[in-house]
């Protein structure tokens, strides 16, 4: 049985108490919310890991690399947003009879000025904010404390894509069971690639680049 410090145990605990105040609380602060959790957790693990946050979240610096940036995770984020587009979307919308509310992106169809600050801002809050939120931080915890057996990866991924779909209600009941199936995909593929958060944090980012462009000309 793994022995834990006082610090690998309280650090987590208050984190996710004030992660779960700021989700969830009266006070709102729109896109810069997973910012400003993603710097709480970095600071949480930079306390946690004696000065070492960001390998304990999954940023290895020998993963950074052209390849994997700028060829890889492209072509992975390409994949799945054809699967998104043509197979997932249209079968659980079959399923729930209910079409996903993109009504929040309205505002981005045609509007170049307006999907430049957006892509900002998914690269932000999205690509960096909820990989580092959900995978690098959540799913790392969790391995930390129940290990990386597959019964304990199944329950890891399954348990964190529920939530990040709920995370997502804004989309609808279709948005939510579609979403959470994409973070399940992100974070199989964060498993299989060791934990590589470089390239979760770029996949997720060119996904949403590439829907970006396709609200932008009115495609979805």
């Amino acid at each position: 049985m793994k022995k834990f410090t006082l610090r690998q145990i309280v650090i987590p605990l208050i984190t996710v108490a004030i992660i779960c105040v700021l989700w969830f609380g009266p006070m709102r602060i729109g896109y810069i919310e997973n910012i400003i959790i993603a710097i709480l957790i970095i600071i949480a693990n930079y306390i946690e890991y004696k000065g070492k946050p960001f390998s304990a979240l999954g940023f290895q610096g020998e993963r950074f690399t052209f390849k994997n940036i700028f060829v890889l995770a492209p072509l992975i984020a390409l994949g799945l947003f054809v699967f998104y587009v043509f197979a997932l979307v249209p079968g659980i919308t079959e399923l729930t009879g209910a079409p996903i509310d993109y009504s929040s992106f309205e505002q981005l169809k045609g509007n170049l000025p307006a999907c430049l600050t957006a892509l900002l801002l998914v690269w932000a809050s999205a690509g960096f904010g909820e990989e580092i939120i959900f995978r690098g931080y959540f799913m790392r915890q969790f391995v930390k404390f129940f290990g990386d057996s597959k019964v304990s990866i199944v329950l890891n991924i399954l348990l964190f894509a529920c939530f990040f779909g709920f995370m997502h209600s804004y989309q609808g009941i279709t948005g939510q069971l579609v979403t959470g199936f994409v973070g399940a995909l992100l974070a199989l593929i964060f498993y299989l690639r060791k934990y590589d958060l470089w390239l979760i944090v770029a996949v997720h980012g060119f996904f949403d680049t590439i829907a970006i462009v396709c609200i932008y000309y009115g495609l979805v």
